[in-house]
């Protein structure tokens, strides 16, 4: 979560100081020391000059100790320089003197959680978070108590804290991260509990075997066996070895383990003849072999349970390529496309049905579009491979397509 000493995210001093901005020139005239103080330490604050900022508000506090936003600026500036341990009695007094202040209130509270005060912190950060109407505030106060939660070991109520910040925040890259953090050390204990109260079964064994999937580890092959020694009829897992078998085929570059991979995809598919993504490996295979009317088979068994199936689609529309059948291809190109337009493949085909129709100008559209997409891949196929293994394979570009000239 946030770090004791993080600052990058705070308020901007703009949004505070109009929060926080009050002035005591109502309280003394513009000539004395305590209005001088007041401006010095207004500009300051405004500027970022905490540190001058800091002096004067000390130096006002000397003459006006009674005055209760003068505490809360002097709280607010040892809050933006990370001096919690100061910030939190200067926020207190300023509260006692005046309880109305509420975002010294919220102040305060997430200085507690900076100190590591979780309990203390608490009651303020839940109030702040589900009551301010204040978006910038509300989401402060959220990732505070996300925090909180966690160091609490509540970590329910920090799962349901990150989901509504999620909701809040769609976009917000500090709160799916730290979301993602918080999903993630949910799921790792979910998993270190599995492993205490039952290590030998055969969920133990799958979970197991999909952690080190996701690592490219070929471990997992044998955590799978072991799922289907316990547990034969377990649905998915024939699916999940063939893939696993097939990756240390491909790093291995091994026949014998992709012709391994082959039969378990088999199995999972006589097993459950509606498992559409064991249809579309099988069809995938024999695609990249040459067999074409095979490949078309599969490819088409995997469509009738799962139309939207957007990889498939786009095989069976590289069999149609392939057999010069640019009509029966087109309307698979259009339907990937329409389930994920940000798929490069998809649009790099279009191109390629659309050249093959004499469409140029629809051949050209498809071309800008995937030369948009294509620079984006490297990374988005990184992201991917870190954070979630494939469940199929991906369909990839012909080696022209690096010339982007279908």
């Amino acid at each position: 979560m946030l770090h004791p000493r993080a600052r990058h995210c705070f308020v901007l001093v703009a949004l505070l100081v109009s929060l926080f901005g009050h002035r005591v020139s109502a309280q003394s005239s513009a000539s004395s020391p305590a209005e001088r103080y007041a401006e010095e330490g207004q500009l300051a604050l405004a500027e970022g000059r905490y540190t001058d900022a800091e002096e004067a508000y000390k130096k006002l506090r000397q003459l006006k100790p009674g005055v209760a936003e003068i505490h809360a600026n002097l709280g607010l500036i040892y809050f933006k320089e990370g001096k919690f341990e100061q910030a939190v009695p200067t926020l207190r007094q300023a509260l006692k003197l005046k309880p109305s202040l509420t975002n010294s209130d919220n102040l305060l509270a997430m200085s507690l959680s900076e100190l590591g005060q979780y309990r203390e912190a608490m009651t303020g950060l839940e109030k702040c978070f589900h009551r301010s109407n204040d978006p910038e505030m509300k989401r402060l106060c959220g990732l505070h108590l996300e925090r909180s939660y966690t160091g609490l070991q509540q970590h329910a109520k920090a799962v349901e804290t990150a989901l509504e910040l999620d909701k809040l925040y769609p976009k917000d890259p500090e709160v799916l991260y730290h979301s993602g953090r918080v999903y993630g050390s949910l799921a790792y204990l979910t998993m270190e509990q599995l492993a205490k109260v039952a290590p030998n079964s055969s969920w133990r064994h799958q979970a197991m075997a999909e952690a080190y999937e996701s690592q490219g580890n070929s471990i997992a092959i044998d955590e799978y066996r072991e799922v289907l020694k316990l547990d034969p009829q377990r649905s998915g897992i024939h699916y999940r070895l063939g893939r696993a078998l097939l990756a240390r085929s491909q790093q291995a570059n091994s026949a014998e383990d992709a012709a391994e991979a082959l039969k378990e995809f088999q199995k999972e598919l006589e097993r459950d003849p509606s498992n559409a993504n064991a249809a579309y490996e099988i069809g995938e295979a024999h695609r990249k072999a040459g067999q074409l009317d095979e490949a078309q088979q599969f490819l088409e068994m995997a469509l009738k349970y799962y139309p939207d199936f957007e990889e498939a689609n786009l095989g069976l529309a590289a069999v149609f390529v392939t057999r010069q059948k640019p009509d029966q291809a087109l309307p698979h190109v259009q339907k990937a496309i329409a389930v994920d337009a940000q798929n490069e493949v998809g649009w790099y085909r279009l191109a390629q049905v659309q050249k093959m129709l004499g469409n140029e100008a629809e051949q050209q559209k498809a071309l800008v579009e995937f030369r948009r997409l294509h620079h984006q891949f490297n990374q988005q196929k990184l992201i991917e491979k870190v954070f979630s293994p494939s469940e199929v394979t991906k369909q990839e570009l012909d080696p022209s397509a690096e010339q982007a000239q279908p």
